[in-house]
C-alpha cells in the first residue's frame, strides 16, 4: 500500500470523522512537497528554521530586531493582554473570532471516532480546549477525550486555569496546563508520537521560528495525526482588504488605548498579522515540515479553508 493510502487509512482510524472528511484529499499532496521560495524567506525571517541563531534578525510587527529579543517582547505583549484576552480578540475581529473558533472545532469534530488526545499549543486561556471538550461531551457523550494546554506565557496559563476552575473539567484528567516553548517542547513531557491532534489558534504567527514549531508539531503527533492551525490570513477581495486594513490600522490600536490603555500591544498584533505568510506560503511550510496537505488552493480538497474572505484561515496537515 502506498504512503498516501496508509496516511488516509490511519487518519480515518484514529481521528474524528469530520477531521478525516476535511482531510481526505490531504494525502494526495504527500509526493508534491516543494521548497519554499527564497523571496518569501527574505520577507519574513520567522519562516527560517532555527531562527534563534546568534546575530540573526527577525521582525516584531514592522520593527526589525535581534532574533533572541523577540521571545521576551512577545511575552510582554501577552502578559499585558492576558486578563483581557477575549476583549482583545473581540477588538481584533469585531467579535467574530468566537464564530471562527466554533467553526474550527466543528471541522475537527473531536469525539466522532472515540476519545482523542489533543495538544493545544499557544492555548493558554483554554478557549479552544474548553470548546473541544464541550463538543466531544455534548455531541458524542465523550468524557475521555483530553487536552494538554501549553503556552510559553505563565500569565496566559494562569488565566486558563482560572477559567477551568469554573467548569466541570476542573480537577479532572481531561485538561492540564503546561508551560513550554512551541519551538522546543521538552521530550520528557511531550514524547514523540504521543498526540492524535495538535491545534494552535492565533498563536503561530507570534513565534520566532515557524518551521521549528511545525517540526515539533510533527514530532509529537502520532502517525496519521492531524496538525490544525487557525490563523489570520491574507484577504483576497481588494475592497474587503482595503476595509480590513483601514479598520486594523485606524480602529484597533485606538480600541487598545480606550479599552486596555495599551495601544502598543494592539499595534503589534495588527502588524504581526500583515507579516505572517500568505495562505499558499504557509501551506508550503506545513508540507516542508513533513505533513501531507490538500491541494494548493482554498476550499474543498485544498490545503486551507478561508473564513470571512481570508481574514482568518484554517490549515490542516496529516503526519504520514
Amino acid at each position: 500500500m502506498s504512503l498516501t493510502k496508509i496516511a488516509s487509512h490511519r487518519l480515518a482510524a484514529n481521528l474524528p470523522r469530520a477531521t478525516y472528511d476535511a482531510s481526505s484529499h490531504l494525502a494526495t499532496r504527500f509526493n508534491s512537497t516543494q521548497q519554499p521560495s527564497s523571496s518569501n524567506a527574505s520577507q519574513n525571517d520567522t519562516t527560517a528554521p532555527n531562527a534563534g541563531r546568534p546575530g540573526s534578525k527577525t521582525h516584531f510587527g514592522y520593527q526589525t530586531i535581534d532574533t533572541d529579543a523577540k521571545e521576551s517582547m512577545v511575552k510582554n505583549v501577552f502578559s499585558s493582554v492576558a486578563s483581557s484576552y477575549d476583549l482583545m480578540n473581540d477588538a481584533m475581529s469585531l467579535g467574530v473570532h468566537r464564530l471562527w473558533k466554533d467553526d474550527f472545532v466543528s471541522i475537527l469534530n473531536p469525539g466522532r471516532r472515540g476519545p482523542v488526545r489533543i495538544l493545544d499549543m499557544a492555548g493558554g486561556t483554554g478557549d479552544i480546549a474548553l470548546r473541544m471538550l464541550d463538543h466531544a461531551r455534548e455531541k458524542y457523550a465523550d468524557r475521555t477525550t483530553s487536552v494538554v494546554v501549553s503556552d510559553i506565557n505563565p500569565n496566559m496559563l494562569k488565566e486558563g486555569r482560572r477559567r477551568v476552575r469554573k467548569t466541570m473539567y476542573h480537577d479532572t484528567p481531561q485538561i492540564s496546563f503546561q508551560l513550554a516553548n512551541a519551538q522546543a517542547l521538552p521530550k520528557d513531557i511531550f514524547p514523540d508520537n504521543s498526540f492524535d491532534l495538535y491545534t494552535i489558534a492565533f498563536g503561530i504567527r507570534n513565534c520566532t521560528s515557524v518551521p521549528d514549531v511545525l517540526s515539533e508539531a510533527y514530532r509529537v503527533l502520532k502517525p496519521g495525526g492531524t496538525f490544525a492551525c487557525l490563523e489570520f490570513g491574507k484577504v483576497g477581495n481588494p475592497l474587503l482588504s482595503q476595509l480590513y486594513d483601514t479598520y486594523s490600522f485606524s480602529v484597533i490600536p485606538l480600541l487598545g488605548t480606550i479599552l486596555a490603555s495599551d495601544r502598543d500591544s494592539y499595534q503589534y498584533l495588527v502588524e504581526s498579522i500583515r507579516r505572517f505568510p500568505s495562505q499558499p506560503d504557509f501551506a508550503q511550510m506545513i508540507r516542508n515540515a513533513g505533513f501531507s496537505t490538500g491541494e494548493d488552493w482554498e476550499g474543498e480538497g485544498g490545503a486551507w479553508r478561508d473564513l470571512w474572505g481570508g481574514i482568518a484561515s484554517v490549515h490542516m496537515g496529516v503526519k504520514v
